[in-house]
């Protein structure tokens, strides 16, 4: 069966997860702006949901039409295949949004999509009402520009929840976006990864199962495991598959340090439950106190950003101090994530290179140093 699918990200990551895609064997793997579309069998539906890094979900890409009125869209979304997927008992509820579109009502166009699936499966399975007593098949429908797209969640939680960090635990970076940062620094199984503000530890952890192999599905389920069309060995294969490409024994060591030792001891304990724990070395420690062990490095780090005005001050004298902790040299390169529109002249050099990212809602850019 060969399904058509995408996988959402944050803006600025699609490069980054269209390469992710291809290097797990999906076809047709195409980039747009916060998604990225590719095609693949079964197992390439379950080997993305383990192994992406950088992408937010997996979904079933049902179809796209054009829809500017209320009429349109009931009549597009009937016209899709739901009984390819859906099944008698299952239940499928609709979430969505729309930009940019005639149709702004987002309740108006839940109620819509529902009626519309509900009337392709009474035609389908010859009944007239549904119990939705079975597993979740999470309906998701975008409208931008009056074209309207439908799809499938298969992954359940968003794929940044890796399974190694509290539930209620709020972080100033979210663990997608963090593996993103460690695949621009190009970390690999031999590197030497600092964060002198590791925080909770995400940045050091990711780059961790990066450097390890570690695939960031591996702890968790999805909620296409309770799918009755998917076979249950599919997802069993790919985490057996994912299972043989991690290593070990490889060079790969990480250093961390925070002032606050709360925050410490929750990175130890996020560490641990990652599996990582022994291949970091973690400090209480001030960013001025800041020195490298080794003589190869890559620091990698997500400083405060500061929103009231005294904040601000103290985030820019850590800008401050980082540039003149920050010494350039053969084999050491640092990558730092900031939305301050001033942060090369605070830091005290121009970086070797930028990159526009989103940390959640907010505008950032990574300035990285190598040269």
């Amino acid at each position: 069966m060969l399904l058509k699918m995408v996988a959402p990200c944050i803006f600025g990551l699609e490069s980054l997860v269209a390469d992710e895609l291809k290097q797990l064997e999906a076809l047709n793997v195409t980039a747009e702006n916060g998604r990225v579309f590719f095609e693949g069998g079964q197992e390439i539906l379950a080997r993305a949901n383990i192994n992406l890094r950088c992408a937010e979900r997996v979904l079933i890409n049902m179809g796209s039409f054009r829809a500017d009125s209320f009429d349109l869209l009931f009549e597009g979304v009937k016209a899709l295949p739901w009984e390819r997927f859906i099944g008698k008992t299952d239940t499928f509820p609709v979430k969505g949004f729309s930009l940019g579109s005639k149709l702004t009502s987002i309740p108006d166009c839940q109620s819509i999509v529902k009626k519309a699936v509900v009337e392709r499966l009474k035609g389908a399975y010859g009944i007239s009402w549904f119990q939705e007593t079975g597993p979740v098949y999470q309906i998701q429908f975008s409208i931008m520009k009056d074209t309207a797209m439908l799809m499938i969640d298969t992954s359940g939680e968003g794929l940044h929840k890796r399974g190694y960090r509290p539930k209620s635990a709020a972080a100033p970076i979210k663990e997608t976006l963090a593996a993103a940062m460690v695949k621009l620094a190009r970390v690999r199984d031999r590197a030497q990864l600092y964060d002198p503000m590791l925080g909770s530890g995400t940045i050091l952890i990711e780059g961790a199962m990066q450097g390890l192999g570690i695939a960031p599905g591996l702890k968790r389920g999805f909620a296409a495991e309770r799918f009755a069309w998917l076979p249950q060995n599919v997802f069993t294969r790919e985490r057996q598959r994912a299972l043989s490409q991690i290593n070990r024994s490889c060079e790969f060591k990480a250093w961390g340090a925070d002032i606050d030792p709360f925050m410490l001891e929750l990175a130890k304990a996020n560490a641990d439950k990652a599996g990582i724990a022994d291949k970091l070395v973690l400090q209480q420690a001030d960013i001025k106190d800041f020195c490298l062990q080794t003589e190869r490095a890559i620091v990698i780090t997500n400083p405060p950003y500061g929103e009231r005005l005294l904040d601000i001050k103290a985030a820019e004298e850590i800008y401050r101090q980082m540039g003149k902790l920050f010494v350039s040299g053969r084999g050491r390169s640092y990558f730092v994530i900031s939305p301050h529109e001033e942060f090369e002249r605070l830091f005290g050099r121009p970086a070797d290179k930028r990159r526009k990212l989103y940390n959640g809602m907010i505008k950032c850019q990574l300035f990285m140093y190598f040269r």
